[in-house]
């Protein structure tokens, strides 16, 4: 089967998460490595959220994707979210960028390494519940201790030049805002707004993120680098400047009796992404001091991290990457959150490189070239000679 294939039958297996059922999807994995003599490891959550892993101590690679994905509506979609049809170069549908792409760039990999009697020294990981903080998945298999730490590339979607070596950190709250009621029509001159208090959070924020951070200085030069890749993706110089600096998303608000009265109650969660060289513990803090009449409530909290750019597996992905795209390779930072946090704090370096059309994740027409697919493919199995070179020189 070629990796175009694989990935459209990965994508028309249902994943989303909400709900995070996974337990089909992981079958199909686990049939698949089966098949090439490769014996794995399941877990199961409750809700069908399962994972999949191999694990072989003396291994010093592991790779690692997530198989659940946002849920998608059809309105819009070119073609049904859930078919995998390759048409035009690509395959479509949910997940097909993040990251069953990914994932079938892997598993092909894997059999491309099995089929030309070579033995791949590398550790597998697939994961469910990334897409809502990873607790019944990485953070599951971290908690269990079934994960050797060593070099480890997941397969998320990048620029085809470009892997990531690092996130900003993330801060995730929920603020519960108290006023005084009265009667609208004397607002502001009696009462207090609840509403107008979460505006005023919203005010202050907006006024850090005119502020920007230094990073630490072994990432200066990638964040310029990184920040130019980001600008060219998405058109606009501007949005570079979002890795030096505090952005944040209001993605829910809701408050207020009636429009006659003073609001009592507001609520607002917020999404708030931490740049190198400012701490999530800070911005928390300063924001529960400006929320006198509100009750902050943290929810998911995450410093910003990094793999040193000289560690193996940044020097070996950045040389394959050279190698079969034919031009110059360099590492770059992003501005969103993934699993590699949680497995650099359990003493990974961590890398992701992986296919996908970037402006298409987790939106409508979710695609990804077969070229692509075929190019990393390529990429992966160049890390795993590689891995596996050295692990036979030991």
């Amino acid at each position: 089967m070629d990796v175009g294939r694989l990935c459209s039958e990965l994508v028309q297996i249902r994943s989303e998460n909400p709900p995070g059922n996974t337990a089909e999807v992981i079958d199909y994995i686990s049939d698949y490595l089966e098949g090439l003599g490769i014996r794995s490891t399941r877990t199961r959550n409750r809700g069908g959220r399962s994972n999949l892993y191999v694990n072989n101590p003396e291994n010093r690679l592991l790779f690692c994707g997530h198989v659940d994905v946002v849920p998608a509506l059809a309105d819009g979609w070119t073609e049904d979210p859930n078919s995998g049809v390759i048409r035009e170069g690509y395959v479509w549908g949910r997940g097909a960028t993040d990251m069953k792409g990914g994932v079938a760039a892997i598993l092909q990999a894997v059999a491309e390494t099995v089929s030309a009697g070579e033995a791949p020294a590398v550790n597998l990981a697939f994961v469910c519940d990334e897409e809502t903080g990873g607790e019944y998945g990485i953070r599951h298999l971290l908690a269990k201790n079934v994960l050797t730490p060593c070099e480890c590339l997941i397969a998320e979607p990048t620029p085809p030049l470009n892997p990531c070596l690092g996130q900003k950190g993330l801060l995730r709250l929920q603020a519960d805002f108290s006023g005084e009621p009265g009667h609208g029509s004397l607002y502001p001159h009696a009462g207090v707004s609840a509403i107008m208090e979460a505006f005023m959070m919203l005010e202050y924020l907006t006024g850090l993120n005119e502020r920007s951070f230094p990073p630490p200085e072994d990432l200066t030069a990638i964040i310029d680098a990184s920040s130019k890749v980001l600008g060219d993706i998405f058109e606009s110089s501007a949005i570079g400047e979002a890795l030096r600096k505090i952005t944040f998303n209001p993605g829910r608000i809701e408050g207020g009796e009636k429009a006659n009265i003073v609001a009592q109650k507001c609520s607002l969660v917020l999404d708030i992404r931490i740049p190198w060289g400012c701490s999530a513990e800070s911005v928390l803090s300063a924001l529960d001091t400006r929320a006198s009449r509100g009750v902050i409530t943290p929810m998911n909290l995450a410093a910003p991290s990094y793999t040193p750019p000289d560690a193996p597996i940044v020097e070996v992905t950045c040389r394959e990457i050279s190698r079969v795209m034919g031009r110059p390779s360099y590492p770059i930072v992003q501005w969103a959150a993934s699993d590699a946090r949680y497995l650099r704090g359990a003493g990974f370096n961590v890398i992701e490189y992986g296919p996908g059309e970037i402006l298409t994740l987790h939106a409508i027409d979710e695609r990804v070239a077969v070229k692509n697919l075929e190019q990393v493919t390529s990429v992966y199995r160049g890390i795993m000679r590689a891995f596996s070179e050295n692990a036979g020189r030991q």
